[in-house]
């Protein structure tokens, strides 16, 4: 059984910062890429920003230079540190990866996480 468990969502300010986390659980061996994603009321998913395993990022132009993408291969968990939050960031924030590779061989494509609300508000 494998888990994406994201954690960090909340409500802050304009001009405030969080950071997302995303744990994944259960026997890995390898996960490929990892992003994040969101969606906002009325809107499509969009991607936010992914990175490779061997950290090679990318980002949409919306937050680029305002958000940094990282992660630990070693603990599976991918971060998204948001800084100099606007209202229109708003949305729920999805967790995924490309590809997990099962320590016994087995492959799960296209796995997401449940979501963590961000709030940016005054």
């Amino acid at each position: 059984q494998v888990q994406l468990v994201e954690s960090g969502g909340g409500l802050v300010q304009p001009g405030g910062s969080l950071r997302l986390s995303c744990a994944a659980s259960g026997s890995i061996f390898v996960i490929t890429t990892m992003g994040w994603y969101r969606q906002a009321p009325g809107k499509q998913r969009e991607l936010v920003a992914a990175i490779t395993s061997r950290g090679r990022t990318n980002y949409a132009d919306s937050v680029q230079g305002r958000f940094t993408i990282s992660r630990d291969n070693a603990k599976n968990t991918v971060y998204l540190q948001m800084n100099s939050l606007k209202p229109e960031d708003t949305a729920v924030y999805y967790c995924h990866a490309d590809l997990i590779i099962m320590l016994g061989g087995n492959q799960r494509p296209d796995y997401w996480g449940q979501g963590t609300q961000v709030t940016v508000s005054s």
